[in-house]
């Protein structure tokens, strides 16, 4: 997957990512303002979009450059394909 300070780095947001989200819940559950909430859910939001861009960092560097430099011409496309479809999912992320 990711060499170990990548990963360190992927926990650390993710591990931030669930607490705001567990803070998020808390406060539905209370009745906080709604305005309160989306400001806090667009936290989150960009928490889980910034753990996105580290793991789409790494696969480009190690998982992409490895099948252009030691991959088949097949192997190469499914990376060029696989990226595509990643952009397609993540591109419209706000």
């Amino acid at each position: 997957m990711t060499d170990a300070q990548t990963k360190k780095k992927l926990l650390m947001r993710l591990k931030r990512a669930e607490g705001q989200l567990a803070a998020v819940r808390r406060m539905v559950e209370d009745d906080s303002y709604c305005v309160d909430v989306l400001v806090q859910l667009a936290a989150v939001r960009g928490a889980l979009g910034r753990s996105a861009d580290v793991l789409l960092q790494s696969h480009l560097e190690h998982c992409v450059v490895h099948a252009f430099e030691e991959g088949d011409a097949d192997e190469r496309q499914a990376k060029v394909d696989e990226l595509l479809d990643v952009f397609a999912r993540f591109g419209g992320r706000s």
